[in-house]
């Protein structure tokens, strides 16, 4: 996939494009099954598959007060929709001088100038150009009128969810991870880098990987069922997300205790990439180191049951 950080990067293509503008927060099953059909439509014409999204997300320009924590932060993003197939992903830099340009100014400079759109495909609830005043009905009109064609996919549902970033980001905050794993269509999962922790593992429960500080969206706290990538090598897991209360931390860290642990070099350097399974329980304050160790072994039995029935259950 190709990637272009602003429109003048983008290459004249004499067979134009097929193109989905969007910011793609999650890249769940409703963008991944757009994103499926513009690539499917570019093939069959001959044409260029491009998702537009915009860096950073609109609102932290706009309204930073109610500026989303992001599910997939640009890195994690782009690495999403390299995976869909597409061909190109242009990341517009979101400034106040673009959010100005009226609808058609949008359309014109950016879909038919500078795309050279064939084919505009976009969900029921698409909104775009100054105060998002421009409606999928007023894409329709500028594309009967500019000839490009469009495509509205309706609403998505997946076992009775709507299926949405908004929706997913409640879920997560809500601590729902199986439920948001149904709509993202796969676990959702955190990219960091290796940080330093207080010690507090190594010395009183269990040997932990911490993770450095992390900005965007993290699930509520409590303890999850995980798997974790430390650089190149995967373990099943148990993370707890939260401020250590026994210990009366009062910072939030996010530790992760690898239950087939060997061994291995572990630097500030080093990405950890954690995706959460399923919520066994809230972070509690207990009344000793010994109660939460206790606690800890619990927990660790249980993920090991639910790891093995679920090798068992895998297809062979």
């Amino acid at each position: 996939m190709e990637i272009y950080r602003q429109l003048e990067d983008v290459p004249p293509s004499g067979s134009g494009s097929v193109v989905s503008v969007g910011n793609f927060d999650g890249v769940h099953r409703a963008h991944q099954h757009v994103i499926g059909e513009i690539v499917r439509r570019a093939r069959a014409l001959g044409a260029v598959s491009m998702v537009v999204t915009f860096s950073p997300h609109p609102l932290r320009i706009l309204r930073p007060d109610l500026a989303p924590r992001l599910i997939t932060p640009l890195p994690v993003k782009l690495r999403l929709l390299a995976e869909t197939g597409v061909d190109a992903t242009l990341v517009l830099p979101f400034t106040r001088d673009l959010s100005l340009q009226t609808p058609r100014e949008f359309v014109e400079n950016i879909l038919v100038r500078g795309l050279g759109a064939r084919e505009v495909h976009e969900g029921y609830n698409f909104r775009f150009g100054h105060k998002a005043q421009g409606h999928i009905e007023d894409l329709e009109r500028f594309g009967r009128e500019l000839k490009f064609a469009v495509k509205a996919y309706p609403e998505m549902s997946v076992r009775g969810e709507s299926v949405s970033s908004s929706r997913i980001r409640q879920l997560l905050m809500e601590g729902q991870v199986s439920r948001a794993r149904h709509l993202l269509g796969r676990a959702f999962s955190i990219v960091s880098n290796a940080g330093r922790g207080r010690g507090y593992g190594s010395r009183y429960t269990v040997p932990t990987i911490n993770l450095s500080r992390y900005d965007e969206l993290v699930p509520q706290d409590g303890v999850y069922i995980t798997r974790t990538r430390v650089g190149n090598e995967c373990f099943d897991s148990v993370t707890n997300c939260g401020n250590r209360p026994t210990f009366e931390a009062e910072s939030f860290a996010i530790e992760t205790h690898l239950l087939n642990f060997h061994p291995l070099e572990v630097t500030a350097q080093t990405e950890v990439e954690i995706s959460f399974l399923k919520r066994l329980r809230g972070e509690i304050k207990f009344p000793s180191v010994s109660a939460l160790k206790e606690q800890i072994g619990a927990d660790v039995g249980r993920a090991t049951r639910y790891f093995r029935l679920a090798g068992a259950a895998a297809p062979r």
